[in-house]
């Protein structure tokens, strides 16, 4: 088996990659890119690899709450509102008119 990538697979990653390197650094990617790309075949060769374990390797066992609503009466509401109207809740709006 071949232990480096052709100079051209590498040149060509460079132009993709829109990198420049030296005669010393092509050949030092030339091989470490074929070291990467041999691990990267080692994974694809994974006979028990399945798709459901992409999506999460745990079931949702997700338990929620009961939803107790609270009774609240509109004037117990009131009672903290520092400005209100009737049954109403009065903001401080300035308004600002364009001239």
């Amino acid at each position: 088996m071949n232990n480096k990538l052709a100079r051209e697979e590498v040149l060509h990653v460079l132009d993709l990659a829109r990198l420049s390197a030296s005669e010393e650094e092509i050949l030092k990617y030339q091989i470490e890119l074929k070291k990467m790309l041999d691990e990267i075949d080692k994974i694809k060769e994974l006979d028990d690899f399945s798709e459901d374990l992409l999506i999460a390797p745990w079931k949702n066992l997700t338990t929620l709450r009961e939803n107790d609503s609270l009774e609240v009466k509109n004037e117990d509401i009131l009672l903290n509102v520092p400005n209100k109207k009737g049954n109403f809740i009065a903001l401080d709006v300035e308004v600002v008119k364009d001239e």
